[in-house]
């Protein structure tokens, strides 16, 4: 059976974004540490941001589905088939994660 990995590989914050745009005094992304992985099929985990499920969902479902990045339209880009490399969208403090395809 197959199972995606997401590891938090770096959070990111722009503290002059954040200081032109934010309401609020705002940092780093709460919701993870770098290091922390959860293993999911096609559902989000538990405990994982929904704005970051929607943002790497897409990235999930390719690999679940037998596409890659190494290959094709994207040949170069990844050097195995079964990860990539994907972020969240908040331009403030985003949270990038290595979604690795495996067999249990």
């Amino acid at each position: 059976m197959q199972q995606c990995r997401i590891t938090v590989v770096k959070k990111m914050f722009n503290p002059d974004l954040a200081a032109e745009y934010c309401q609020d005094e705002v940092g780093p992304c709460p919701c993870f540490q770098e290091g922390d992985e959860f293993v999911c099929g096609l559902e989000k985990p538990p405990g994982f941001c929904d704005w970051a499920w929607r943002d790497i969902h897409p990235f999930v479902a390719v690999l679940f589905a037998g596409g890659n990045f190494s290959h094709g339209l994207f040949e170069g880009w990844m050097k195995d088939d079964r990860t990539i490399i994907a972020c969240c969208s908040d331009g403030i403090r985003p949270v990038v994660f290595r979604i690795e395809l495996f067999d249990e």
